[in-house]
């Protein structure tokens, strides 16, 4: 093992983060044989199946938008009916920890420093085999799940479906959120092939959940062939909003519930996390779907900060989201919107969704060969008439110009990125503020 090295194995969990970031010569690498022979190597996976302490069910999500809130959902409400559950997901805010989560917490640095160690070993086995950066900490975070008596285990799809890492297993109940253009690099402008993508994680005879009416049919039609039940949102469960916030879910296939409170999160979320957790063998109960979701938080979703609301929403869906929620607040002084964005995601379709409840722009430049200067976002902005006050080198250094600024009517929307978000909740001010 040490001469994978220039001297010792790393012994930190940056060190080993390093390691990965050097070793694979692409940062993306759709494919799963590589991925599935050292999870084999590991003992990991068998026929499909995650193997470990316990026998938990094995809940994915795949989609364009929603999977983080539904992951989210999908653990305190399993968590909140008395089961272990453990969850993965990326990417991360602030820590890298955040990516797993056991019974509620994030994984501590020794225990992903023993996963990686696991994966290191079973990579370098007679052939040896590279794995990028998202591939080693997805095994790793299997091995972390595998390792502690789990009753569910929640995974969250990244890129794609069909061909991401964590497809490498056999998901006893399946969710597709949303479908939309992102990542179009990779995945292509062709809804329906985008469809049958994600689909790509629905399995032979096992549940799917449609979480949403605007699917393309793609997504129905690879269930069909698989003849995978379908669950869809509209059909076999729905949601309806009732009064002062409250809403009622119904099921073909769980007791309805009703007077439920809002989670804070987008309620076609909770409703699917609802009817994948019965279909889980979950037995719901009204007691605890009110605790789990009184109970349920997501940093960087509509997450606010006194006046201030930080949202990782980096695609127009996302965005159009955001502003629907923005509509609701009530009239106040100028609604400035803090953007950063990487240049391979749609600025215009952002800020055109946006652009109805945002007064006022900062720009801010993200780093890294993705990063969109703060110059060019300014100058979408301003194309689509948005007025653009201030042009920032860093999240940051947008927010500090902001502060000097803001009255105490302002609100201010951070939005665009996993990046821009997650640089302000590494600040001591909006990490630790309440």
């Amino acid at each position: 093992m040490p001469d994978a090295f220039s001297g010792n194995p790393p012994d930190t969990l940056l060190a080993w983060l390093a390691h990965w970031e050097r070793l694979h010569p692409v940062g993306i690498d759709m494919g799963l044989s590589r991925v599935r022979e050292v999870a084999e190597r590991m003992g990991l996976v068998r026929d499909g199946r995650l193997q470990g302490e316990g026998a938990a069910q094995v809940i994915s999500v795949a989609g364009t938008n929603g999977k983080g809130s539904t992951v989210a959902l999908l653990s305190s409400l399993a968590r909140a009916h008395g089961k272990r559950a453990g969850a993965y997901t990326s990417p991360h805010l602030v820590r890298y920890n955040e990516r797993v989560t056991i019974d509620g917490e994030p994984a501590s640095d020794a225990l992903l420093v023993q996963g990686f160690e696991r994966v290191e070993k079973a990579r370098r086995a007679a052939p040896e085999i590279s794995l990028s950066y998202f591939e080693a900490g997805t095994l790793c975070a299997l091995w972390c799940l595998a390792q502690s008596a789990l009753d569910v285990v929640v995974l969250e799809v990244g890129l794609g479906g069909r061909l991401d890492a964590v497809n490498i297993i056999d998901a006893d109940v399946a969710i597709i959120t949303t479908i939309a253009q992102d990542h179009a690099g990779f995945l292509g402008h062709d809804i329906a092939q985008i469809g049958r993508e994600k689909a790509g994680i629905l399995r032979a005879g096992r549940p799917a959940v449609l979480g949403s009416q605007a699917l393309p049919p793609s997504v129905a039609e690879t269930a069909a062939e698989l003849r995978a039940p379908v669950y869809a949102l509209g059909e076999a469960f729905s949601r309806t909003p009732l009064e002062r916030g409250a809403w009622l879910f119904k099921s073909s296939a769980a007791p309805s519930l009703t007077a439920l409170p809002d989670p804070g999160l987008p309620l076609d979320n909770a409703a699917t996390a609802l009817q994948a957790l019965a279909l889980a063998g979950v037995e719901l109960t009204p007691r605890g779907v009110v605790a789990a979701l009184e109970q349920v938080s997501l940093p960087g979703r509509m997450q606010w900060r006194g006046p201030w609301c930080l949202d990782v929403g980096h695609n127009p869906h996302a965005a159009a989201y955001v502003a629907e929620r923005f509509r609701a607040l009530p009239e106040s002084g100028r609604r400035w919107c803090l953007l950063g964005m990487l240049d391979d995601k749609d600025a215009a379709g952002v800020i055109a969704a946006l652009k109805p409840v945002i007064s006022d722009w900062v720009c801010a430049s993200l780093d890294g060969p993705r990063g969109r200067c703060a110059d060019a976002l300014a100058a979408d902005v301003a194309a689509q008439g948005g007025r653009v006050h201030h042009c920032a080198a860093t999240p940051e250094a947008g927010a500090d110009w902001l502060d000097e600024r803001l009255t105490d009517d302002d609100i201010v929307l951070v939005a665009g990125s996993f990046f821009t978000v997650g640089a302000l909740l590494a600040t001591p001010r909006f990490g630790n503020s309440g």
